[in-house]
């Protein structure tokens, strides 16, 4: 019999806001967290908005001083401080913290897309410009992608697994299912695990400008990600991270720990088909789901709401809906793209919409797709919660991701009796 796994806390850096309930309270009114992007570094390119998180020391804004010293934090990208953030926020609200006894228990799993690119970027410039004494000896480790996992176990002190998945837009899903597995198998009790990402920088923008994949809706930031609406151009990058802690049921009611949500399902699987567009009609999503529903013992007709991969992409947004249709059918399922206010977090997207899932079975209300003012008409018919926040019953929610590579990931999420 497989070991139960739950949610015991969580934590988060958004567009939307730093913090679950600040972030939460924002997506339900429908508040976009995408704005323009200052600086020189974007001007010549064709795309100058995203969503960053909002910096400083008031409610729901990012401030990584109050986690990590400013010396530490010259020697950490971006992508390292938020998962520092979020992380510290998800194991008080967990109330989790390491002792001799349970230290070897608990691990450690944070990935990212990208990791420390805008790091990469500033290092090539310095090498070409002033040779290789101007390189730091932080260099490497703020530019590598375990350096997030590695940063949290140490300032924790958390013995246990410690490792980083790396599947680019997938990541974060990914970091849940192989940390749920890792559990199942014993070699954990607990696991902090989830996704972090800084890829607002000039190189990356500038990559994504290159594959014409990113929305050039400059003057309107806020009504730039459109799932499934006609009048999509592509996707808004945003930053951020999403950790959850995840734990064995038992070990969990033992301790008295608020429990979210049970970690039900878990489905992976490859399109062999291309390197950045999805199969034809979404196959490859639809197995990753289907994988997902046989691992929880679950039907199609179970599932509540869907948190979409919803990139706001022609041929992602279309893809996913029909390998959701043709899964789906007619079960009275509610879908929405939390993208639409947050932008794509890249590898942090899946650990945040994750989240977001956990809050709709606690207070049974779907985040909407912001918008979404002419739909597809392929969608006609199908519930994606247009404009506006939906009461409705939530017991069991499933969330997807899928990245470049052909990789998909899927996560099923469910209430706790």
């Amino acid at each position: 019999m497989k070991r139960r796994i739950v949610i015991t806390g969580m934590g988060i850096v958004s567009p939307v806001g730093t913090g679950i309930q600040y972030a939460w309270e924002n997506l339900l009114a429908g508040k976009s967290g995408i704005r323009k992007l200052d600086g020189e570094e974007f001007s010549d390119l064709p795309c100058h908005i995203g969503g960053l998180p909002v910096t400083g020391t008031g409610p729901g804004e990012y401030n990584p001083d109050a986690v990590v010293d400013t010396k530490e934090q010259r020697r950490m990208d971006k992508f390292i401080t938020y998962a520092m953030v979020a992380a510290d926020e998800a194991l008080r609200d967990a109330g989790l913290s390491a002792n001799p006894d349970n230290a070897e228990r608990i691990g450690v799993n944070i990935g990212s897309g990208i990791g420390g690119v805008d790091a990469i970027y500033d290092a090539a410039i310095d090498l070409k410009e002033f040779g290789p004494r101007k390189i730091s000896p932080f260099f490497i480790p703020k530019a590598i992608i375990n350096m997030a996992a590695g940063y949290v176990s140490i300032k924790y002190g958390f013995k246990g697994p410690n490792m980083s998945v790396v599947t680019a837009c997938a990541t974060g899903t990914h970091a849940i299912g192989e940390s749920a597995r890792i559990i199942q198998h014993g070699d954990a009790d607990i696991m902090i695990c989830g996704g972090s990402e800084a890829g607002i920088c000039r190189i990356a923008v500038a990559g994504f400008c290159a594959i014409r994949a990113l929305s050039t809706r400059n003057d309107e930031p806020a009504r730039a990600s459109r799932p499934w609406d006609k009048n999509r151009d592509g996707f808004v990058m945003g930053d951020g991270a999403g950790i959850l802690v995840l734990e064995e049921y038992e070990h969990a009611k033992a301790r008295g720990a608020k429990i979210y949500a049970e970690v039900a399902g878990y489905g992976m699987s490859g399109d062999a088909h291309h390197i950045t567009a999805p199969a034809p009609n979404g196959e490859g999503g639809y197995r990753a789901m289907k994988a997902a529903l046989n691992d929880a013992g679950l039907k199609p007709g179970d599932v509540d709401y869907i948190n979409a991969h919803g990139t706001s992409t022609t041929l992602g947004d279309v893809g996913e809906f029909e390998a959701v249709k043709n899964l789906f059918a007619d079960a009275p399922v509610s879908m929405s793209s939390t993208k639409s206010m947050t932008g794509h977090l890249l590898g942090a997207a899946g650990a945040a919409e994750a989240i977001f899932c956990a809050l709709s079975i606690r207070d049974q209300i779907v985040p909407p797709t912001i918008n979404i003012d002419e739909p597809e008409e392929i969608t006609t018919g199908f519930d994606l919660v247009p404009h506006a926040a939906k009461k409705r019953v939530v017991n069991v929610t499933l969330s997807n991701s899928f990245g470049f590579g052909g990789t998909n990931a899927t996560v099923i999420l469910k209430k706790v009796d």
